[in-house]
């Protein structure tokens, strides 16, 4: 996905531009995306892409213009120089300015529909909450801000819901900026703060030496929660991912199944490190390895279903005759033809309404011990006595550990 440069007329009789992206089904809720102090750079639009993907609008002003327009700097040595210097000759008020002429611009768009809100990191996470202070957003998400303990004069104003992500280890938001900012929101239900422990400065920038994957992947689900509930857009989840399963295990259309998930998804079965990363190796995958090797016989018991506001996570029992070698599960196995029941746990990441990545999780122990290729004597593993049990929770508890009747008399 790529976007374009557009022209933004300032209230002050002026121009400059800031980088669009769309959504590939042409319109959404709108996002103003305020930079780091790197300038609009291939990180920011990235970004403005990612968010594309999940249905909206992004506007990233570029809040530099009024002394140098288009800065595109990197994050070595010399290009973080020239970003505090241009930071140090920045106006914070001139920005805000400059930014709800964005979002007027942004609102004035075709493609943009409903609500806007605005997102920032470094820089531009104080941007952020000076945004939802100064203007009409609908919502606001600020990355670890930068001074956010010099504005709390402007709490009273800032009343739509807001999310905060810190980084513990943050020295440019320490502690005790982090404690000044809660307390002033302290009787706010509507604002939500998260700290990402061991994480540092900068935990969602990729291209950082401080970028950390799970922090950066949490954080991101909490603001798209923020941003679905205020400003939608809305998408039936379950539904998707009920036809994505209809066209692998029912229609086994390789094809129809691709066609669900977004341009370059990933699958992972945890237990057997299978699937594909990138639509070409999902493709061959499914097409070699899944969708042909699945005894015919397969069945999805559904147990529980947890929906979110990016993904669906199914707990089931997954019960199949192996009387196929099993790539994906069995790989190397000759077909045994016994039958097997296993609970299986499927969490299911959503980009918009396309499915992103698959992380699949069983017990591949009892998979082995039903098939008769593991021998359960004197382990701690079950067969099909884990699948009977997810079913009935009366079933007797605690039959490996073999020290369990010590405890009787203890009570």
């Amino acid at each position: 996905m790529a976007g374009t440069w557009i022209d933004i007329p300032t209230s002050d009789g002026q121009s400059f531009q800031g980088y669009l992206a769309v959504p590939e089904t042409g319109s959404g809720p709108g996002i103003v995306l305020l930079q780091e102090i790197f300038g609009v750079n291939h990180t920011m639009r990235d970004v403005a892409d990612y968010y594309a993907e999940e249905g909206y609008v992004v506007l990233i002003p570029d809040l530099f213009w009024r002394f140098e327009p288009h800065i595109e700097l990197g994050y070595d040595e010399e290009d973080f120089g020239k970003a505090f210097g241009y930071y140090q000759k920045f106006d914070e008020d001139q920005a805000i300015r400059d930014t709800a002429d964005a979002i007027e611009a942004l609102r004035a768009r075709p493609e943009q529909v409903g609500k806007v809100g605005a997102l920032g990191f470094c820089l531009g996470g104080k941007l952020a909450f000076l945004t939802a202070a100064r203007t009409d957003v609908d919502a606001a998400v600020c990355y670890y801000g930068v001074g956010l303990e010099a504005a709390l004069d402007e709490v009273k104003d800032a009343t739509c819901p807001l999310v905060f992500h810190f980084a513990e280890l943050d020295k440019f938001a320490p502690e005790e900026a982090r404690k000044q900012i809660m307390e002033a929101f302290a009787d706010r239900q509507d604002v939500q703060f998260y700290l990402y422990p061991g994480c540092d400065h900068a935990f969602a920038a990729v291209e950082r030496e401080s970028y950390d994957k799970p922090a950066a992947l949490m954080a991101h689900s909490r603001s798209i929660a923020l941003f679905r509930e205020v400003m939608g857009p809305h998408y039936d989840l379950s539904m998707l991912w009920d036809k994505h399963c209809e066209y692998e295990f029912a229609t086994r259309d390789v094809d129809l199944t691709m066609q669900t998930m977004v341009a370059e998804p990933y699958v992972n079965h945890i237990p057997t490190l299978t699937g594909g990363v990138g639509y070409k190796d999902l493709h061959r995958f499914y097409k070699n390895h899944f969708i042909p090797k699945t005894p015919a016989d397969t069945k999805l018991i559904p147990i529980s279903r947890t929906i979110g506001a990016d993904r669906v996570v199914d707990e089931m029992l997954f019960c199949f005759t192996h009387d196929i070698e099993i790539d994906w599960m069995l790989p190397g196995l000759a077909p045994t033809g016994k039958y097997v029941e296993i609970p299986l746990v499927a969490i299911v990441r959503f980009r918009g309404d396309k499915l992103y990545n698959e992380h699949i999780y069983w017990d591949q122990a009892s998979v082995l011990v039903q098939i008769g290729v593991l021998d359960p004597t004197g382990l701690p593993v079950a067969g099909k006595e884990t699948a009977d049990k997810l079913v009935d929770e009366t079933l007797p508890s605690n039959t490996l550990m073999t020290r369990w009747a010590e405890s009787a008399p203890k009570g």
